[in-house]
């Protein structure tokens, strides 16, 4: 970006240099704060379910007293700087520590309110999509990339096509970014077809309407089209989309997709500058003057998140395999409904060092069947207007659906098709390796999943082969390099099949159609093996402090673990719960938090986790940070201290209260969510329990005194047990110390 921006500030860092942000005044700061941090400045968006009224009041009282600022002396202007026309390709090559090669290529295109916008975000789908876009069938099936992307930076002002493809060590480069930049340039000739624009357009319109049916994510959007210039944009947009054509996307290529208007890995001087002028930003008040939507959205129920509202409408059984379903219908925005699935396998004998195939056999799963390829059942779940994932592991498949009401029924069809009849194609089986191997060797330099690796192989010291053995990152590269397709068909033919198992619906459906349906699909589906739950075993293992080098990284990360010989339905628990919420677990309220971001601005992002486990007495408490290098030492005595003095003094009466509303207000929230909800619902019926068991916790958390956490905490957290593993560019630190 700062190689295709010279002068727009596009081709700046958000988050700043270094040096502006150590060396800043304060007094440049306030200025900034008192000038933008104003109401004619802002743009306030709330979604979801409400009294339009009541948010409105409140709006007043809280915004409403603030006055109109004074902008005689500082008038905010509008940006002025336009990124000249580019006269020739331009390059940058980055030299640093890693495993995987990149090339990537950026053309300038026009605002993203600009009518061309439409047909260049599905000139970017028709390019990047997987397995169907043009970069994907060039570079990935040929082997000549791992992964590849393609998609336009929609932005208030003129922004850029960016697509890339990521090249394992072994590959050729130079190879990867000729045919990258043939397979862009070349739709200008090489028009798209009306398959290829109408499945990019399905696959975009799918995922407006979804956002439409989620209020969290529509109120982003809102956000975002907002700070383009007006929220209806969003309407408009979609619209747009509905009309483009393969003539469009051809036309828009032939624009902008010109050597002279690219950036890549290399300059290459041209002498006759073939230039793509940017149009001007379009009046986005003359737009949508006389916009009026095309469609009305249903609104959802006011839906009681309680723990005994939910019960009193939750229906739960049980298929002849014992395959549990849960099934919670409600009215929902524009009919939407989720599905969380799991399927359980076992015993662990019979697992044993089979957690490489198991995982890739899940992965293999959407990736063709007996009557669909890959491309298919992508397309089919596009039309239905479904959001699904399925994956699998060593002890457990899992399927996350979002669809709406009336597409519920043949999403179901189409998973117990995915589930039940998949081909194991062997060239998708060659795709997913060099993905695989491909992330795996990016992680290998990286310093959060270096210290996520190291902590969870000391504190869980399972025996290799185990399926929740750790894997070192070269132990999984050569697990993946030397499994064959052949172990991925037997682990399935093992395993597969409903018995152990759950599935729960939230949304908009008719419980007895589905009930029926699901019925059809897998009741008599029967897993060949009798399923016998892994049990998660408690490790008493002694404290490490570790250090591990990662070349050449500007973060480091520290993570910090501690294993608890504990249970959810441990008196202690309620306690424990609501300890780590205000030590590390209530973000930038919490005390790791005030003391380690606001305080002393060691670390932009800490915190600490509590887990138990509602079947086997195992629990973990987990604490972590991301800082620069220099400041190892006092963010690690920092981190300590903060937890010594929670141990010694506790919390404060005024802070046990705060925490109560903030947590309890939560997990309101949380249950108010239909994924959430389904997840919690389906795990439920796999431990046996109800909703009962969550009223009953937080009707605990809310009688919780000061001395009650204290007294749990001293009992649990043991310092001197806490284990910790650091990541980074250390020895730099070194090098520099010890220059004269």
């Amino acid at each position: 970006f700062s190689t295709a921006f010279l002068w727009h500030n596009y081709g700046q860092s958000t988050i700043g240099a270094r040096s502006d942000i150590e060396n800043v005044p304060i007094e440049r700061l306030q200025a900034f704060y008192r000038k933008y941090y104003q109401p004619d400045n802002a743009v306030l968006v709330v979604a979801g379910k409400f009294d339009p009224a009541k948010p409105l009041e409140l709006v007043e009282q809280k915004f409403g007293a603030i006055p109109r600022p004074d902008r005689s002396g500082a008038p905010l202007y509008p940006t002025y700087t336009a990124e000249p026309t580019q006269d020739g390709e331009r390059s940058v090559t980055l030299r640093r520590v890693g495993d995987v090669q990149i090339v990537m290529s950026a053309y300038h295109l026009p605002a993203g309110t600009h009518p061309d916008f439409a047909a260049l975000d599905v000139l970017g789908e028709v390019l990047g999509s997987e397995p169907s876009g043009r970069l994907y069938k060039a570079l990935v099936e040929q082997k000549k990339a791992a992964n590849i992307g393609s998609f336009a930076f929609q932005l208030k002002e003129p922004g850029v096509l960016l697509s890339f493809a990521e090249v394992r060590l072994e590959g050729s480069l130079d190879s990867a970014k000729a045919i990258l930049t043939n397979v862009v340039e070349s739709v200008a000739a090489q028009a798209p077809t009306a398959e290829e624009v109408d499945r990019a357009k399905t696959s975009l319109l799918k995922n407006i309407e979804l956002a439409l049916n989620s209020s969290s994510r529509i109120g982003l959007q809102l956000s975002e089209w907002a700070s383009m210039g007006d929220w209806r944009m969003l309407f408009i947009h979609r619209d747009r989309i509905k009309e483009v054509t393969p003539a469009d996307v051809q036309r828009v290529a032939a624009l902008y997709l010109k050597p002279s208007n690219r950036t890549v890995g290399q300059f290459i001087p041209t002498e006759g500058p073939d230039r793509a002028e940017i149009p001007a930003i379009p009046d986005i008040t003359d737009l949508v003057a006389d916009y009026r939507g095309d469609t009305t959205r249903t609104a959802g129920e006011e839906f009681d998140p309680s723990p005994t509202n939910i019960e009193s409408r939750t229906v739960r059984s049980s298929l002849p395999s014992g395959f549990k379903l849960a099934l919670l219908p409600k009215t929902t925005r524009g009919g939407s409904v989720v599905v969380s699935a799991t399927l359980r396998f076992g015993a662990e004998q019979r697992l044993m060092r089979r957690a490489t195939a198991a995982g890739m056999a899940g992965s293999m799963l959407m990736r063709g069947t007996r009557q669909h390829t890959r491309q298919e059942i992508k397309d089919e779940f596009d039309r239905l207007k479904a959001q699904v994932s399925v994956s699998g592991g060593a002890t457990s498949a899992n399927v996350r659906i979002e669809t709406t009401r009336e597409n519920l029924p043949d999403v179901l069809r189409l998973l117990g098709e995915v589930l039940r009849e998949p081909t194991f194609d062997a060239k998708e089986f060659e795709s997913l390796k060099e993905e695989q191997l491909a992330n795996l060797e990016e992680q290998k330099s990286e310093p959060i999943p270096q210290a996520m690796m190291a902590l969870s192989r000391h504190l869980r010291p399972y025996p290799e082969g185990h399926p929740s053995y750790t894997m070192t990152f070269d132990e999984r590269i050569e697990a993946i390099t030397n499994t064959s397709l052949d172990e991925l068909k037997s682990f399935y033919n093992d395993f597969y099949g409903v018995g152990a198992g759950e599935l729960a619906v939230v949304g908009d459906f008719d419980a007895a159609v589905v009930g029926d349906l699901v019925n059809q699909i897998f009741g008599e589906w029967r897993s060949p093996s009798t399923f016998a739950r892994v049990p998660s075993k408690y490790f008493d293992v002694p404290a490490e402090n570790r250090s591990l080098e990662t070349p050449d990284k500007a973060n480091a990360v520290f993570v910090a673990g501690l294993n608890l010989q504990i249970r959810d339905d441990d008196p202690d628990y309620p306690a424990l719960v609501l300890g780590n919420y205000m030590l590390g677990g209530g973000f930038l309220n919490s005390r790791l938090a005030t003391r380690i971001r606001q305080e002393e601005g060691l670390s932009y992002g800490v915190g600490s986790q509590f887990f138990a486990s509602a079947v086997d007495r195992y629990g973990q408490f987990f604490g972590f940070a991301i800082y620069a290098p220099e400041n190892v030492d006092a963010l690690e005595a920092a981190f300590k201290e903060e937890i010594g003095k929670v141990l010694t003094d506790g919390y404060s009466d005024d802070e046990v209260a705060a925490a109560k509303a903030g947590y309890l207000q939560s997990r309101q929230v949380s249950r108010a969510q239909d994924r959430e909800l389904a997840s919690l619902l389906s795990r439920y019926l796999f431990v046996r329990r109800t909703l009962s068991f969550d009223a009953a916790v937080e009707e605990q958390i809310a009688n919780l005194t000061a001395e009650d956490i204290l007294g749990a905490m001293k009992r649990r957290i043991d310092p001197a047990k806490l284990s910790i593993v650091k990541a980074g560019d250390f020895a730099k630190l070194q090098e520099a110390a010890d220059q004269p």
